[in-house]
């Protein structure tokens, strides 16, 4: 197993990113046949009904994590709310995933889409680095899920 400090966490609500600041994270990869994931992470109290939600829905969720340092790129994880629970003045959520295979062509897709917006020049250089680390969804995807 390898255990790895988690950053920041945002779950994918359709094209939409919301971020849970983490008072504290923690990403384990259990290293098995099934490919399985181990999120845990600390966020304030007042996210707790949410998260409790989420869990007795029972799906799978995209999550974007930034894994131990600010500038890596956000792996995206499917998973599902594992626990819920009051820890002093903190809620921990324990996830458990698999991490999505990353697309070779996003790069290519997302410059893709830039253009048909008709972006040029730096505006397009600006956005697309921008794109890059954010990694929102693409429309190609967003066609595909529908």
């Amino acid at each position: 197993m390898k255990t790895f400090k988690m950053l920041s966490l945002a779950v994918v609500d359709g094209d939409q990113l919301v971020d849970y600041p983490l008072h504290d994270g923690l990403i384990i990869n259990q290293e098995n046949s099934q490919r399985s994931w181990v999120l845990e992470m600390l966020v304030d109290q007042k996210h707790e009904s949410v998260f409790l939600d989420m869990q007795q829905t029972g799906k799978v969720y995209d999550v974007k994590v930034v894994i131990s340092y600010p500038g890596n790129e956000p792996a995206t994880f499917e998973v599902i709310i594992h626990a819920v629970k009051t820890i002093g003045e903190h809620v921990s959520v324990l996830m458990k995933g698999t991490l999505k295979r990353a697309r070779r062509k996003y790069a290519e897709t997302l410059l893709s889409e830039l253009l048909e917006d008709g972006l040029e020049g730096q505006e397009l250089l600006e956005r697309f680095e921008t794109d890059m680390r954010e990694r929102p969804v693409l429309r190609k995807d967003e066609t595909k899920s529908n």
